[in-house]
């Protein structure tokens, strides 16, 4: 049995209709900034529970378009070391300077470390809901923002659809950063989506992802904006995407409930705990290995041995010991150790829409061998 670490997943109806709306799209001659990516803004605004949605090229863009937005430049933003590098490359890409703060064991930001690294010049925090997790502690954060006048930035990268409280993720800062990439819970090809109660950000994310022009038909450029359109194309393909969100998820979830039982059976080997309030979209499964345990061992045999392969972690390497960053700020390791320890310890099990009951057993039953 072939388990692979994600798969893709477009039905055939989903197939046709696609390419009937693309065939569609290149008789019109508008292949930007059309019907289709106004109807994916509107509907996914609604259901995060936001007044407004951006749809942008990336993830990665969502996060610096925000960043601009709020008038980063020449300010220190504090950000989660376990995260993706876009997370921090946006801050700077957008005239920041990154903070680094450490994590908690849900992978969350830690409010502690957050207080501890907050300086005169701070002028937001991101939180990363890892792996689809809305952590709780996102409503310290938010007072910790309140207190000190900061914003607060999500990124909702893996967390289409994910709840604390019945809130969706994407509506409980300034504005969050949603993406599209392939791998994700739903996918547009390539693209990204902006949500935010506030017009001013709004209204200015709107000049920026295209080209800092003030309006789409004309050619006076107000901000140092940048081509981060969204394509016709890629909104039709995340309409039909969004289409099925719900039914993604619960599919994964199913999935997430037969990791949850059969890893009881398994020593050394410890599921993220998640409260109940949070529900996950379980963008990713993580569990963490007992200390003295290869990583690279136990995914070299799944691989080898049993055939299923591993997702990537979340992350393999804290962004304080990435070599781009380790050389700007002089870390030299330790200065974040949950963070490190998660890091190095954490696997993620495939988990992916059309994936069986069986194949997740199959799975675990592997692990269990391998762990032996």
């Amino acid at each position: 049995m072939k388990i692979p670490a994600a798969k893709i997943y477009f039905p055939e109806e989903d197939r046709k209709e696609l390419l009937r709306q693309i065939d569609e799209i290149l008789a019109s001659g508008q292949l930007t900034l059309g019907k289709y990516t106004k109807e994916f803004e509107e509907r996914f605004a609604a259901y995060v529970g936001t007044k407004y949605a951006i749809a942008v090229n990336s993830g990665t863009s969502a996060l610096e378009i925000s960043l601009r937005a709020l008038d980063v430049k020449g300010h220190s933003v504090i950000v989660p070391t376990n995260t993706f590098f876009a997370t921090p490359a946006s801050v700077i890409h957008a005239g920041g300077e990154v903070i680094f703060a450490d994590v908690t064991e849900n992978l969350c930001i830690d409010p502690e470390s957050v207080k501890k690294n907050i300086r005169k010049d701070t002028k937001g925090i991101i939180v990363v809901h890892i792996g689809g997790i809305v952590a709780p502690q996102i409503k310290e954060i938010k007072e910790i923002c309140e207190d000190h006048r900061l914003f607060l930035i999500e990124d909702a990268a893996h967390a289409h659809g994910s709840t604390l409280d019945g809130k969706k993720a994407g509506s409980f800062g300034d504005a969050a950063a949603f993406s599209f990439y392939p791998t994700k819970v739903m996918t547009s090809g390539e693209g990204g989506m902006i949500t935010t109660d506030d017009e001013k950000i709004y209204r200015r994310a709107l000049v920026f992802r295209d080209q800092g022009k003030a309006g789409f038909y004309g050619n006076v450029h107000v901000e140092m904006g940048y081509n981060w359109r969204m394509s016709e194309i890629h909104a039709a393909i995340g309409l039909s995407q969004f289409a099925r969100l719900e039914e993604f998820i619960e599919d994964r979830r199913r999935i997430a409930k037969v990791y949850d039982e059969e890893l009881k059976k398994i020593d050394k080997v410890t599921p993220i705990k998640i409260p109940p309030n949070v529900k996950s979209n379980y963008y990713k499964y993580v569990a963490l290995l007992d200390d003295g345990i290869d990583r690279a061992d136990i995914k070299k045999e799944l691989k080898e041995k049993y055939s299923v392969n591993l997702s990537g972690e979340v992350y393999e390497l804290p962004c304080h010991l990435q070599p781009i960053f380790k050389d700007l700020y002089g870390f030299k390791g330790g200065e974040f150790p949950v963070a490190e320890d998660i890091c190095k310890r954490q696997i993620c099990l495939p988990v992916f829409a059309t994936m069986t009951e069986e194949q997740a057993k199959y799975v675990i039953d592997s692990l269990r061998e391998v762990i032996k």
